[in-house]
């Protein structure tokens, strides 16, 4: 698939067609890694944050009163009268 280098200010780019960007997993907006691999420039989807998500997950398990410990047998020392 031919693209050309287009300018952008003072910087460069590819536009990357939708087709390629589908078998990549990534739409436009993503991040992406890039690097130099024996003269080609080889692009990748860059890992997303480790815990997104999570706070509306946390929200969502509350409001449906389903954040309850699952093993409160598990307690640390520090936990020592506290009530699960």
């Amino acid at each position: 698939m031919l693209s050309a280098v287009k300018k952008f200010g003072n910087s460069a780019g590819i536009i990357i067609p939708k087709p390629l960007l589908a078998e990549l997993g990534a739409q436009a907006g993503d991040s992406v890694n890039l690097r130099l691999e024996q003269g080609r420039i080889v692009i990748e989807r860059a890992p997303g944050p480790a815990r997104k998500g999570w706070a509306e997950d946390a929200r969502r398990l509350a409001a449906e009163g389903d954040d309850m410990i699952v093993w409160p047998e598990f307690g640390n020392d520090e936990d020592a009268g506290l009530t699960w």
